[in-house]
């Protein structure tokens, strides 16, 4: 495409196309999270359209923003020993002995990550745990990117971006031959916040957007939420957060939310932009470093050009001339060259389920059995349940030829390489390593 027809595409204002090309040298401080200025005597940002008489203390309190997802590629070269233990793991991940199975990791630096059995379209190879998902081509295909990474959202509240992108490098520079800085495939930029309007209240045709696709959603007959142009370049959701992190297991956000001052009732609720590839090469931002430093530029399109919540006039058919709706006068004005937010203390990289899930899956089965066999106390069902247990694994373990001990090994380190929690070559010998390899190798 024609570099001169990628702005008539776009079709963005003066304004916000010279803020997405500046580097932000010259933004003032903002004085309040919100987007408040003092000086000018208001409650909210600039606006020809918020009314003062919204208390922004009462009717909106920003939580926290910044970046959710980021997936970034890296041009370059893997190192062929390093395809080759890639090859060896694979085989590995892909045996149907299980103690093989749980052989399937690569250790580097403080990551211990699982070796999947399958890659994903060019990308052969994939690497996984609670930081990265990282794909990898190998060093034949030249003309794919050596890496293709997905940074984890709860690793984003934990590290910044820059001290996460120089872990994601002293990984990759161990893997192969770096050539180039990061390209950004996508990157989701949130506001979270909580307010007394009511998310529901407005028609969807108050949405003034340059998409044709406009969703609303409801879990249980609630209302969850609004989607805009899912699927396209560019997309934009905003849904009750405290609901989605029911199923999503996102609870470590709560914290982050009371630490901004959450009461830890009112919903939270999330507007989210996904921006892909194709929308950030129109910008001149694919580059990981130039797109950092057009947030603020890229937050504006998303909220001026692209998609504006409006209050309808029955007297004016000129959409564009819509007064904008008060909650996006806040939300717009979000400024991302500001702190977004504490990050977490507590992560790990280890990809564990909760002790809470387990023990309930567990207790579930354990008063089951004690109801099956009539008993009531809790000591004596516990007792029951293991003998039964242990009868049941060693004839499982006896129908496959091993011993009920190598069998619970093999089960334990098969979920230590699926958590990211047990290094499991540290744990047998060299001949045990060489006979799991041929029994990969032979399809065993």
């Amino acid at each position: 495409m024609h570099s001169s027809h990628k702005l008539d595409l776009v079709n963005i204002s003066q304004g916000v196309k010279d803020e997405i090309q500046d580097s932000g040298t010259d933004t003032p401080a903002r004085a309040a999270v919100d987007g408040s200025d003092p000086e000018l005597g208001l409650d909210t940002a600039p606006s020809n359209t918020v009314s003062n008489k919204y208390n922004n203390t009462e009717y909106i309190q920003p939580l926290r923003f910044g970046i959710d997802s980021l997936y970034v590629s890296f041009a370059g070269e893997l190192h062929s020993d390093q395809q080759a233990t890639l090859d060896k793991l694979k085989k590995y991940a892909q045996s149907d002995d299980l103690y093989a199975q749980s052989l399937a990791q690569l250790e580097i630096n403080e990551h211990l990550f699982e070796v999947k059995d399958k890659g994903t379209g060019m990308f052969p190879y994939v690497l996984d745990d609670n930081c990265f998902r990282i794909q990898l081509s190998r060093n034949t295909a030249k003309s794919m990117p050596m890496a293709y990474v997905k940074i984890s959202s709860e690793y984003l509240t934990h590290k910044t971006v820059a001290d996460v992108m120089t872990d994601l490098n002293s990984v990759l520079e161990q893997l192969g031959n770096i050539q180039s800085q990061a390209k950004v495939s996508r990157i989701d930029m949130f506001v979270d916040f909580a307010s007394n309007e009511n998310m529901d209240s407005w028609h969807r045709d108050a949405w003034v957007t340059r998409s044709e696709k406009i969703n609303q959603y409801s879990v249980k007959g609630n209302f969850s939420g609004w989607s805009i142009g899912m699927g396209s370049g560019m997309s934009a959701r905003l849904y009750n957060k405290t609901l989605e992190i029911l199923t999503s297991n996102k609870q470590y956000l709560e914290p982050l939310w009371k630490q901004a001052g959450w009461d830890g009732v009112t919903p939270v609720w999330r507007l989210e932009f996904e921006i892909k590839r194709d929308v950030l090469v129109q910008f001149y931002t694919q580059e990981l470093s130039v797109c950092l430093s057009n947030l603020n530029g890229l937050w504006a399109y998303a909220t001026t050009e692209w998609l504006k919540l409006t209050i309808p006039s029955e007297s004016d058919s000129n959409r564009s001339r819509w007064p904008i709706h008060p909650l996006w006068g806040y939300l717009s004005s979000i400024d991302f060259e500001t702190s977004g937010g504490a990050l977490s203390r507590e992560f790990t990289a280890q990809r564990v389920p909760s002790s809470k899930s387990l023990f309930i899956f567990g207790f579930s089965a354990i008063s089951s059995y004690m109801a099956i066999e009539g008993i009531v106390d809790y000591e004596q069902g516990i007792k029951a349940y293991a003998k039964g247990l242990y009868e049941h694994l060693n004839s499982r373990a006896a129908g496959k030829g091993s011993t009920f001990e190598e069998y619970v090994e093999d089960h334990v380190a098969l979920k230590g390489k699926r958590f990211n929690t047990i290094a499991n070559k540290a744990q047998h010998s060299y001949e045990a390593l060489k006979e799991a390899y041929r029994k990969a190798s032979d399809g065993e």
